[in-house]
């Protein structure tokens, strides 16, 4: 365990920020959550990332940034409209947070701003590491343009770009799926042959811990899974933990005429990627199989 730290969390409401929250105080930690609005408690701060305010002063006090803000990529349809908020709501805010570290007089230790996998685009017969190059795609050209935002704290600062995959997890992107495999309509995406990058929502939160507090990394970290999964091995292990039916197969013409590009982008992309930095670090995950991953989201309260 490190000495407890005072760290600065956006996106703090959002249900891996909520779940990163209680494992930072957990460790010990004291976490100083940003707010869009009047605080309400003693551990709230205001700022406005639409107009690029940050208290520099409260930047000085932290030793550690984490940001998580965005809008949701589960949110459908995306519209022309929705398109420019996926963008706008990852650069107003990391811009606003590594502008204030570049003016900080104490600056903190470390940023780690949330990225995704998104970055390597869709790469049939790939392995794809932090050390791949960027694919092409509507995500990837997002993922780069967010990832570049961060350039301003990297001359102070520890720079991380936590790459994450599929949060396994009740809410979030598997939602949907829940609640379709529990009403017996389980189905295959497209094949079914596409890797799904993956990981535990506890992984995930302690994967970030891990990089905010102990972890000497920097740049882009795949948090992903230490096993490569299918799509259709992720939509039977769910089906087999609800105990429901996997019979049908959504076909990806019929994806992609009612999700248009999300379809293509979130769930018919391939992309086998691995947790390499993490785990030459010495990084150990709880749950290592997606199938274990699901009956664990399926069965927490």
């Amino acid at each position: 365990m490190t000495a407890p730290l005072r760290i600065l969390v956006s996106g703090a409401s959002g249900f891996i920020g909520s779940q990163l929250s209680a494992v930072l105080r957990s460790d010990g930690h004291e976490v100083i959550r940003l707010v869009r609005r009047a605080p309400t408690s003693a551990d709230e701060q205001e700022w406005d990332p639409a107009a690029g305010q940050l208290d520099v002063a409260l930047v000085d006090s932290v030793d550690a940034v984490v940001n998580l803000s965005g809008a949701g990529l589960e949110h459908l349809p995306w519209t022309p409209a929705y398109k420019r908020q996926l963008v706008s709501s990852r650069l107003s805010t990391t811009s606003t947070i590594a502008d204030a570290i570049r003016r900080s007089s104490t600056p903190p230790r470390t940023l780690l701003n949330a990225s995704a996998v998104g970055f390597y685009g869709d790469r049939p017969g790939e392995t794809l590491t932090e050390e791949s190059a960027p694919g092409t795609g509507y995500l990837a050209d997002v993922v780069r343009a967010w990832e570049r935002a961060c350039a301003p704290a990297s001359a102070s600062t520890r720079v991380v770009n936590a790459r994450t995959g599929l949060v396994i997890a009740k809410g979030g992107a598997l939602k949907p799926l829940v609640l379709t495999t529990r009403f017996g309509l389980g189905a295959a995406i497209g094949d079914g042959r596409q890797h799904w990058p993956w990981v535990g929502l506890a992984d995930e939160a302690r994967a970030l811990l891990h990089l905010a507090t102990a972890s000497a990394l920097s740049g882009p970290v795949n948090i992903v899974g230490p096993e490569q999964a299918t799509s259709r091995e992720v939509t039977t292990a769910l089906a087999q933990a609800l105990r429901r039916p996997h019979l049908l197969r959504l076909p990806r013409f019929a994806l992609k005429a009612a999700m248009g590009l999300a379809a293509e982008e979130l769930l018919l992309a391939d992309q086998a990627v691995v947790p390499e930095a993490l785990l030459e670090e010495g990084f150990v995950f709880e749950e290592t199989s997606a199938a274990q991953a699901v009956a664990v989201a399926v069965t927490r309260p």
